[in-house]
């Protein structure tokens, strides 16, 4: 096998399962963990396997994965089209900033692009429903979905990150030097 179409077969593989894995975590996320709300505020199970999957060190295919994780999120929520896409690809860049300068310490790099994914995602969300129209008072919306949804996606991404590590080492085995 040739170095190109050894790279060329994990990336491809991962960015196909991405679409099943993701689907999947949105079907839980709308089927499931809606039904448990904290006050408003829901987790974002997708945000949360996109971050995970860009701060593993050794996957090409982040923005692939942050691209399916946009459209899914898109196709399912009342947001406008674009938004879910400039969130995780805001959120996606944050990511592998982090992974770069802190990859000593992964669960760090995923609790603080948690925190602050949450945050993107949610003013980007507030933002493209004030453009589209819709009066939200900021003070509730902070207080009810923000910091409640914050706490949720804080509390799953240990879980989140380990399993994504899991199928990363699995896809993406480290070769043994002879």
């Amino acid at each position: 096998m040739t170095n190109a179409s050894r790279f060329f077969v994990p990336s491809t593989l991962s960015t196909l399962i991405g679409i099943p894995i993701l689907g999947g975590l949105m079907i839980l996320q709308t089927s499931l963990l809606s039904r448990f709300p904290l006050l408003e505020g829901t987790s974002d199970l997708v945000m949360l396997a996109v971050i995970a999957w860009a701060l593993q060190k050794r996957v090409e295919t982040a923005w692939q994965w942050c691209i399916i994780g946009g459209l899914i999120y898109s196709l399912v929520s009342a947001l406008p089209v674009g938004a879910a896409l400039i969130a995780y690809s805001l959120i996606t860049i944050l990511a592998l900033v982090l992974r770069r300068h802190v990859w000593q310490a992964p669960l760090l790099a995923m609790l603080v692009t948690t925190f602050f994914g949450t945050l993107i995602m949610h003013s980007v969300s507030l933002v493209a429903v004030l453009i589209s129209g819709t009066s939200l008072p900021f003070g509730e919306v902070i207080n009810l979905i923000t910091l409640p949804s914050l706490l949720l996606n804080l509390l799953l991404s240990i879980p989140v990150y380990a399993l994504i590590n899991d199928l990363a080492k699995w896809l993406y085995p480290e070769e043994l030097e002879v």
